[in-house]
């Protein structure tokens, strides 16, 4: 394999107007990606020629030192738990303070085999999550989780009732340990309901904002009473627009170097966000998805110019 040196076959790109703009930022927001292995992002925030395989070995080390990433997006524990040994690894390539928002494993959240429709004895299990999830992560990555994500894989036939769902996550957030902060994603508009903000609140988990293909819009969330739902922190994961699915949306955006489909409206939702969180003393995780706009670093640079112009807080009243 090629040797990266200082990363990727072109000159390092110079990131002083980038630095400037996120010392304009705001304290309550933290900006980054879902995920990290995109060559499309060369002369954006890689340098030009860095390859997919040099972003598999080292691109977590060369994403941290993007002054417009406060945090990053680490969706592959999703599919299956990572070891000590991998978090480590993380560990080792970001700064002190940089905080990830990391999927748990996905069978804690998905009831049963999408394939053979075997239920799956992990789903909601207290036990597995903190053997698979919770002690790894406190063992090799403690000071770096930022928020650890329970994503509920979308019911589209018959999905239990909202106060169903709401009583078996409030058994497992009994049960589960607390010193890590966790939310909660949903892909099932139907449990969005007043019963399952309620059991967040109660347990200090944030509810995660997303835009994706069968939820409201992040702008409809905001306006929902109590959505804020943990004390210190909450995420947004901007996907995809609602209506739209995820094979399309790659399709349209491939290599994922320039803006294809800006969304003012979803641009707007955030920077609301974000001054609610500024005036109520949480952090805001802002996770982007290439799928959102067309590329990720893009959208966020458009996001923080104009939170560093300091646009009209909400009315709090």
């Amino acid at each position: 394999m090629k040797q990266l040196g200082l990363f990727g076959a072109g000159p390092a790109p110079d990131f002083s107007a980038e630095a400037a703009l996120a010392a304009a930022l705001p304290s309550a927001v933290r900006f980054g990606t879902s995920s990290w292995t995109f060559p499309g992002w060369g002369g954006i925030c890689y340098p030009r020629g860095t390859t997919e395989e040099e972003l598999r070995e080292r691109g977590l080390e060369l994403y941290a030192r993007y002054p417009l990433f406060g945090t990053v997006g680490i969706d592959r524990s999703y599919y299956a738990p990572l070891s000590v040994d991998e978090l480590s690894r993380y560990a080792a390539a970001l700064p002190a303070g940089f905080r990830a928002v990391m999927k748990a494993w996905g069978r804690l959240t998905t009831p049963a085999d999408p394939r053979t429709g075997e239920a799956w004895d992990t789903y909601l299990d207290p036990a597995t999550f903190t053997r698979e999830v919770a002690d790894p992560a406190r063992r090799a990555f403690g000071e770096h989780v930022g928020s650890i994500v329970l994503e509920f894989a979308p019911i589209r036939r018959a999905p239990p009732p909202a106060a169903a769902f709401a009583e078996r996550l409030d058994q497992f957030l009994r049960a589960v340990p607390r010193d890590l902060p966790l939310s909660v994603e949903l892909r099932t508009a139907s449990h969005l309901s007043p019963a399952y903000l309620e059991v967040l609140r109660a347990h200090g988990v944030a509810h995660v904002l997303n835009s994706w293909e069968a939820m409201p819009s992040v702008g409809e969330q905001l306006a929902l009473p109590g959505v804020l739902t943990a004390p210190d922190h909450v995420v947004t994961r901007l996907l995809m627009r609602p209506g739209t699915r995820y094979a399309d949306r790659k399709a349209q955006m491939a290599p994922f170097d320039r803006i294809v489909d800006p969304n003012p409206e979803l641009r707007q939702a955030v920077i609301e966000l974000v001054r609610l969180c500024e005036a109520t003393s949480r952090v805001a995780y802002v996770i982007v998805n290439n799928k959102a706009e067309g590329c990720s670093p893009l959208t966020i640079a458009a996001l923080a110019e104009r939170l560093a112009a300091r646009d009209s807080p909400p009315d709090l009243g």
